[in-house]
């Protein structure tokens, strides 16, 4: 027996829908009719395994040990664990708590993550009609195996991969695998080889539903190897990326960590050598210096900034799962998106109507039923127009769909395409239905290709109403007087060229005694043709101009669809992707390499006829290009994607629990446009990470600077542990969470996305870096050694050091806050910059006055002229940074022209 569970993306297996099913059947050693004997079926559970998806979660005790595999923490944990054997128990306290409190934000934040795997096992059928020895009998799904007879019926779950043998007017919607919302009719027809999964009609896929007919099929796959089943693969194998912040501050932290590793190295070295201090002296002086140079309160910096951005996020309708993910989209160079339901509305609308020579457009989009009917830009009233009032009345009347408004919301039972009629007939008549009395009807039947109507008005007339495939109706309206034949296959060709499905509607009169209706009486009467209807699933509105303003923005938006080549061209016409779109098929990515597909995938703007795989390969070919890319969906078969991505986006009223679970941001309103909204948001957000990083290393470099310093000049060490804590710690929590409510940059949204190569330092940040260190360092330590060596206290000259050193930071702050001069409109741009100074002021007159603060921390009450010397010295640090900003701004401008 051929193996048939090796049906793998890499290296695919039997192509089952390209074979005749008696050579299927053979291949698996099934039995036609009679099905597998119960023994057959034990030993194939054995060798195969049971029908279902397992996974195996992360303990969450190393997710949370992960979260400690970081250069800083463990430069942190030595640094703490030396302190803590020299009985400087509060230092030790203090860094301990820094390094646990930044481990559980890490962990929440993960654990956050997905529970797509369990969404998708739960997907899977629980029972399944099976025949077994020649009787058919209910089972659980999970012990179907390959070779096994499935029998499917209207409301039925698909419970494997099956191909099926024969069929009954068998519809199954598909949406779970291929996103397309109206339901597939099936046969058992041999297809050729490279059929999309979305055109394949002799096979159904396991986790889709059967909607209308019955039919038998054989298992051809089970668990992990069905479509459903690959999907759960994608979606556990896809790489979660970090994201180009954590990457940025990832190499920022062991850069900064290796070079205030060897800086001490070489100081304790130099101490030792030269017998500067004790032993015990030089060793706290070494951990002074890490501590006060390292930057610890970044990590809590920055998480506080963007805990805050996912928060107002979430006020405007988008849910942020993951910190990181937030200030990702501020980098995002693509958009890769699924069309229905994303880009479009995923509910079916009728746009025109055209009956004899007139063209009738509807306004309005999706089923609610709110919009006119125009003929040459004019409102028509359909009721004293008789032609339109019959073709709506008959589309509403052929049809055997339920559409009711459930809590605001328009919700369809059957047909998405039969929805659109009567939504049409409810904007033209009211949400009302005719008085008409059914007699008789036959239902859509994948052989004729319509459904028909008999019914009864209110005086006693019967006529049949009918719909369906234009070419069909055509055929049986030939018996009609003038009918141009070749005027109507125009006009069908015409709409289904833009993209749109076209419906053909027509009327037969019959006599009132007529109780059936039947093909051979459609047959041999005929019928009369009223018109064709041009159906879409229209963009979204506000879609069109967030694209617009996306490509301002530098951000391209590529459509990833399973439907077909010309509607999706069409829709993306519509939705202004491109000045010149390009598509490309599914068939044509698999015939690709990945190396190929990373080449092409740049040039392209919709991919067409693409299955779940497809999706997942196009994501990773963009991120091989060095783009950072979103991608956008709502179904299962969006999952693998949306995890891979850099950052995936589900809609969260339509979305799936699927989608929903691996993405890392979910549109509560399913309004694509808040994209836009979220990305100027993580802009903001990136900014004000990088500028609290400039703000913060140089103040601690300043610290670490000074501490050096003292060690080469043989002197006294102007400040103790406790008080570089003091420094780094509180003005962590005052000053540097000004940047949170700092406002966007003027034109944020016009400037290109950041490329992934560009460092979070230019080289003028690290010049800038170093003469605002040395500036605080040399005026701090000129000052403490002159106030020292007029005989002023070491504690008074220690506490003057430690206060320029805090207003060296807080007159920095006013330069690094905006691009624009410090003393311009910009300086009121953000009031709680001046709430956190002065909190931060009054915390150090605290640390300066209150007898607690002053044993705890070596510090000493200063007198008024003391205070005159800090803010002066203050005013150096603004005034050289300004001055360089001037120079900058200037040299800016005159490269312009």
């Amino acid at each position: 027996m051929q193996t048939p569970n090796n049906h793998d993306k890499e290296e695919p297996g039997s192509l089952f829908y390209n074979e005749e099913w008696q050579v299927v059947t053979e291949d698996l050693a099934g039995h036609y009719p009679q099905g597998l004997t119960e023994s057959e079926n034990q030993k194939r559970i054995e060798k195969f395994g049971f029908n279902e998806v397992t996974s195996k979660p992360t303990p969450k005790w190393l997710i949370f040990l992960r979260q400690f595999n970081n250069v800083i923490v463990y430069i942190l944990i030595v640094a703490a664990l030396l302190t803590l054997l020299m009985r400087h128990y509060s230092d030790a306290i203090v860094i301990g708590l820094v390094v646990v409190i930044n481990a559980f934000i890490g962990y929440f934040q993960e654990v956050n993550a997905s529970n797509a795997l369990e969404n998708i096992k739960q997907m899977l059928s629980v029972n399944a009609t099976v025949i077994r020895d020649n009787m058919r009998v209910y089972i659980p799904a999970r012990e179907l195996v390959p070779g096994d007879l499935v029998y499917l019926e209207a409301g039925d779950n698909v419970p494997a991969d099956l191909r099926l043998l024969d069929t009954d007017n068998l519809r199954i919607q598909e949406a779970t695998l291929t996103g397309e919302a109206d339901s597939v009719l099936k046969d058992s027809l041999v297809l050729p080889k490279d059929t999309p999964l979305a055109e394949r009609n002799n096979m159904a896929y396991a986790s889709t539903a059967v909607s209308n007919g019955s039919a038998t099929g054989i298992v051809v796959a089970t668990g992990i190897h069905t479509e459903i089943g690959q999907i759960s693969k994608n979606v556990s194998d896809a790489t979660q990326n970090k994201s180009p912040l954590t990457k940025e501050l990832d190499n920022l932290g062991k850069g900064i960590s290796w070079f205030i590793i060897f800086v001490a190295v070489a100081m304790f070295a130099l101490g030792w050598f030269m017998n500067i201090y004790t032993l015990p002296v030089l060793a706290m002086a070494i951990i002074t210096m890490i501590v006060g140079s390292m930057p610890e309160g970044l990590p809590a910096a920055t998480s506080v900034i963007l805990a805050t951005g996912v928060q107002k996020l979430t006020k405007q309708q988008a849910i942020v799962k993951t910190l990181p993910a937030a200030e990702t989209l501020g980098a995002v160079d693509i958009i890769a998106s699924d069309k229905t339901g994303t880009l479009t509305k995923n509910e079916m609308t009728l746009q025109d109507i055209l009956i004899d020579e007139r063209h009738y457009q509807l306004t309005g989009t999706g089923y609610q039923p709110n919009g006119d009917i125009l003929w040459q830009d004019q409102i028509v009233d359909p009721t004293t127009d008789e032609k339109l009032e019959m073709f709506l009345t008959m589309g509403q009347q052929a049809n055997d769909t339920f559409l009711t408004e459930d809590k605001g919301q328009w919700v369809v039972n059957g047909e998405p395409t039969d929805a659109s009629f009567l939504s049409a007939y409810y904007k033209a008549f009211g949400v009302k239905e005719p008085k008409l009395k059914e007699i008789d009807r036959i239902p859509f039947d994948s052989d004729y290709r319509y459904i028909a109507r008999l019914v009864e008005n209110q005086k006693g007339k019967r006529f049949i109403a009918i719909k369906g495939a234009p070419d069909v109706l055509f055929k049986l309206s030939e018996q009609q007087q003038d009918f141009n034949r070749q005027y109507w296959d125009d006009a069908s060709e015409n709409f289904a060229q833009t993209g749109k499905r076209v419906i053909a509607v027509g009327y037969l009169d019959v006599p009132d005694n007529t109780q059936e209706v039947t093909h051979e009486l459609l047959a041999e009467h005929g019928i009369q043709l009223l018109g064709l209807a041009a159906i879409i699933d229209p963009p979204r509105p506000e879609v069109i101009q967030s694209i617009a303003d996306m490509r301002q923005a530098g951000i391209r938006v590529k459509m990833i669809t399973g439907d077909s080549p010309s509607t999706a061209k069409a829709i993306g016409q519509q939705l202004g992707l491109s000045d010149d779109i390009q598509t490309m098929t599914g068939s044509e990515v698999e015939r690709l390499s990945d190396d190929e597909l990373r080449d092409v995938v740049p040039q392209r703007d919709i991919f067409a006829r693409t299955t779940p795989y497809d999706k997942l390969r196009i994501i990773k070919a963009y991120q091989a290009n060095g783009l950072v890319t979103a991608m956008t969906g709502d179904g299962v078969n969006d999952a693998p994607a949306l995890k891979q991505a850099d950052i995936g986006v589900a809609m969260g009223i339509k979305g799936t629990d699927v989608a929903k679970d691996s993405a890392d941001m979910i549109l509560a309103n399913d309004d694509f446009s808040t994209i836009k909204v979220a990305i100027r948001q993580g802009r903001r957000l990136y900014d004000n990470i990088r500028k609290t990083i400039l703000f913060l290393l140089p103040t601690s470099f300043a610290e670490g600077l000074i501490v050096v310093m003292s060690i080469l000049l043989r002197q006294p060490m102007p400040l103790t542990p406790t008080q570089l804590l003091w420094i780094n710690m509180v003005s962590a929590i005052t000053i540097q969470l000004a940047f949170i409510f700092e406002p966007a940059e003027p034109g944020i949204m016009k400037r290109l996305p950041r490329k992934t190569t560009n460092k979070l330092m230019s080289r003028h940040d690290v010049i800038q870096m170093t003469y605002v260190s040395v500036i605080i360092a040399a005026v701090a330590l000129v000052t403490f050694e002159t106030l020292n060596a007029s005989g002023t206290a070491f504690e008074v000259a220690s506490t003057v050091a430690v206060n320029i050193i805090i207003f060296g930071k807080i007159f920095y702050l006013f330069n690094i806050r905006t691009s624009a001069p410090a003393f311009s409109s910009a300086l009121w741009g953000n009031p709680m910059a001046f709430i956190a100074i002065g909190i931060m002021i009054v915390l150090q007159l605290i640390l300066t006055y209150v007898p607690f603060m002053q044993t705890v921390f070596s510090t000493q009450a200063l007198q008024f002229n003391h205070w005159l010397l800090i803010i002066a010295t203050g005013f150096i640090v603004l005034i050289v940074s300004e001055a360089d900003k001037y120079w900058r701004l200037k040299c800016n401008k005159k490269a312009l022209f």
